[in-house]
């Protein structure tokens, strides 16, 4: 393989969406009691301003038109629906619970998207592809992969326990604790 520019790309999305789950958990907790769609919006934003600017320098960068008719474009606008479904279905994750739980939530999301490519690349081959038994003991793989990582990922404690336990002190502190032994 002489191009490794799509795998480094590749890792760079890796590295974005791989991050995207904690740092989503983060601003749903960050305004817990208030509408989980405020860092939805952000996403939004954020999507917008990259994807039109990254895109029209990218156009311009290959010389094409500036149209987004034809069928790129309809397939682009597919594409993005997905993307925003997506987002929206991860936003509603982190506001029913997710968001104390990136750790679980992410493998799951990853784990099923690699999956479920997989399977829809044979489903719509019109049956010139057929899957190998490597590609399901892949997949078993991967449930069982998404399984050791949730539960081996390290992560805090719940605020709530952090809390209770700094307010609970086993020892006094203080000016009048007196000296340390």
């Amino acid at each position: 393989m002489k191009n490794y520019l799509p795998f480094l790309f590749a890792l760079g999305t890796a590295l974005c969406w791989g991050l995207y789950g904690p740092t989503l958990g983060k601003a749903r907790l960050a305004d817990a009691d208030l509408s989980p769609f405020k860092p939805y919006v952000g996403i939004g934003f954020a999507y917008l301003v990259i994807a039109i600017a990254g895109g029209m320098i990218g156009m311009w960068y290959k010389g094409d038109s500036f149209s987004p008719s034809g069928a790129s474009g309809l397939w682009g606008l597919a594409a993005g629906t997905l993307g925003a479904l997506g987002a929206f279905s991860l936003t509603l994750c982190m506001f029913s619970g997710g968001a104390r739980i990136p750790h679980a939530v992410m493998p799951v999301v990853f784990g099923g998207a690699v999956t479920i490519t997989a399977i829809y690349t044979v489903l719509t081959s019109g049956g010139r592809l057929h899957a190998s038994p490597m590609l399901w003991l892949g997949i078993v793989g991967m449930l069982i992969s998404i399984v050791i990582i949730t539960m081996n990922t390290p992560h805090a404690p719940p605020a709530s326990s952090t809390q209770s336990t700094q307010s609970t002190p086993s020892t006094p502190s203080g000016p009048e604790a007196g000296p340390a032994p």
